[in-house]
């Protein structure tokens, strides 16, 4: 499995843990940014890492911000993505499970570190539920073929 993983400098404190974990895990990962706490434009890292996964360069992708949102809508903003804000692990499980997220949005202003590398093992270690689920993603597809060209 390979992550992209990118972050504005609001969510730079969050990014540092998940990539030990990552590494812990063996997981591949490509870091588009950033690189310290300057302040920085959060659609430039939300559109690196939502094109990887789009591409396929990625299987899936890691976003941080001050609270997760804004870097999510910059990434939905690319056809196939389908990034979700979560704050907890009842979420992380939700989004994958029922939504077949491929991207993980967090705010490094709303989780903790430790919380946030709890939320990315949920994240991965959650199955998509298919069936009814992959009919609704479906009509999501359908709505970006109709609205993005």
């Amino acid at each position: 499995m390979k992550i992209a993983i990118g972050c504005d400098h609001g969510g730079f404190i969050l990014k540092q843990g998940i990539l030990d974990f990552l590494k812990q895990r063996e997981i591949e990962v490509t870091d588009f940014g950033t690189f310290d706490e300057k302040s920085v434009d959060y659609p430039v890292y939300g559109k690196k890492v939502a094109q990887a996964v789009a591409s396929g360069e990625a299987d899936k992708g890691i976003l941080l911000c001050g609270t997760g949102i804004g870097i999510s809508i910059a990434a939905n903003k690319v056809r196939g993505i389908r990034a979700a804000v979560v704050t907890d692990e009842f979420c992380a499980e939700a989004c994958k499970a029922h939504n077949n997220a491929n991207v993980l949005a967090l705010g490094g202003r709303v989780v903790s570190p430790e919380l946030a590398v709890k939320l990315v093992a949920v994240w991965l270690d959650t199955e998509f539920g298919g069936e009814r689920h992959q009919r609704r993603i479906d009509m999501i597809s359908d709505i970006e073929a109709e609205t993005m060209k």
